[in-house]
């Protein structure tokens, strides 16, 4: 972990299964964490135990929050995802 307030990482990749676009946000967000050394995690918005996330995110997955806050759906750039890590 990375070792702040919350001990969760800094960026949260959030999928579905059957998700087209969530490969190539997974790629990405795994290569600027790599580059920056940011912890990341993924979770999955389905199932009985995430109805706040499914009706958080509807149909806006894959989506991606640094320090909580929503920085990219659907396509990830890695150059919003590096500003939103330099904030």
């Amino acid at each position: 972990m990375c070792g702040n307030a919350s001990d969760q990482p800094r960026i949260v990749l959030h999928v579905r299964p059957g998700c087209h676009l969530c490969g190539p946000a997974r790629e990405t967000v795994r290569a600027v964490a790599a580059e920056t050394g940011t912890e990341w995690r993924e979770v999955d918005i389905t199932g009985p135990q995430s109805a706040d996330l499914e009706a958080a995110f509807g149909d806006k997955v894959p989506a991606v929050t640094v320090d909580g806050a929503l920085v990219a759906y659907w396509r990830v750039d890695p150059g919003v995802l590096r500003r939103a890590l330099a904030r």
